[in-house]
């Protein structure tokens, strides 16, 4: 009778401080998690008659994933720039000289119906005073090339639903791996969104600065992404969640899979990557034990969440 009243007294506990801990994320959520759906001028900067606008996500530029509208614009004629060809490349200094990038889209496309080329930059730190980002662009109008430069500032990204991984793999290979969807997700099956992309080495010797060809990524294809989400605090035990779908690339070239969050609160995405031959990169099993009171084991990949 004892035991069986200790028992009683402990599935309480747990039952109690999961409660509690649920309660608390409740009240983080609408204070720490934004949403963003509206472009907005994040940059812009002139060279001659022409002017060139960046739109991002409220008008910011965030570390992580960043969708950029381009904008061309011949300032005497008020006429959008429609058939250059567009490049575009973020660089990194810090302050021991050494000159760095991020994933990002190096030659931009143009969508005719909206009437901006359309790129991406996964900004992979924020702006410091020793970590300096500079955006080199560069156009051809009339036959004649400009190149511009501008300085800018990565704010901190305060919604970890949209957090990064940076990291080598066993082939040797620095990999991104950027959260792109749900900004803000729900106690369901929620549809996720991931960019992954490789550094490519340069085999040459560097050209004038900034020569891209020391600077170039690539998106990764074919590869998988091996869900595993569970919730590391100790009142949640590590427990995951049915449902999940791995993350494989679709025609727009990003990961998409599904992760299924049963409450709210903190979540680690356990990832296991593989290549097309099905060899594993980056990521280890994690332990199904549920452990009430202890942290979590995480894969040596994840990603944390929290909403």
């Amino acid at each position: 009778m004892k035991s069986f009243k200790f028992l009683v007294i402990a599935l309480f506990c747990v039952i109690t401080s999961c409660t509690i801990d649920k309660t608390d994320y409740e009240a983080e959520t609408s204070a720490e998690v934004p949403e963003y759906y509206e472009f907005k001028e994040a940059v812009s900067f002139t060279s001659g008659i022409y002017k060139i606008s960046i739109e991002a996500l409220n008008g910011v530029f965030y570390k992580g994933y960043n969708e950029l509208h381009f904008k061309i614009v011949n300032t005497q004629t008020n006429e959008n720039i429609s058939s250059s060809e567009v490049t575009f490349l973020p660089i990194l200094s810090s302050t021991d000289g050494k000159k760095t990038s991020c994933p990002h889209e190096y030659n931009l496309q143009y969508d005719a119906t909206n009437k901006y080329f359309t790129g991406y930059s996964v900004f992979t730190r924020e702006s410091t005073i020793g970590d300096s980002w500079k955006l080199y662009v560069s156009f051809t109008s009339d036959n004649q090339n400009y190149k511009v430069s501008k300085d800018i500032s990565i704010e901190k990204q305060s919604n970890k639903n949209l957090n990064m991984a940076i990291f080598t793999g066993k082939d040797n290979e620095q990999y991104v791996i950027a959260l792109i969807a749900p900004q803000r997700p729900t106690v369901s099956e929620n549809k996720l969104t991931a960019g992954i992309y490789k550094y490519n080495k340069s085999t040459i010797t560097e050209g004038i600065f900034p020569d891209p060809s020391q600077f170039s990524y690539s998106v990764v294809s074919g590869y998988t992404l091996k869900l595993d989400p569970r919730m590391p605090e100790p009142s949640m035990g590590n427990h995951s969640s049915p449902n999940n779908q791995d993350l494989t690339q679709q025609n727009d070239g990003l990961y998409h899979g599904v992760v299924n969050y049963t409450m709210t609160g903190n979540w680690t995405l356990n990832l296991i990557m593989m290549n097309q031959n099905g060899l594993i990169i980056k990521g280890t099993v994690v332990p199904t034990d549920f452990t009430p009171g202890v942290e979590g084991v995480k894969s040596e990949l994840y990603i944390d969440t929290l909403f």
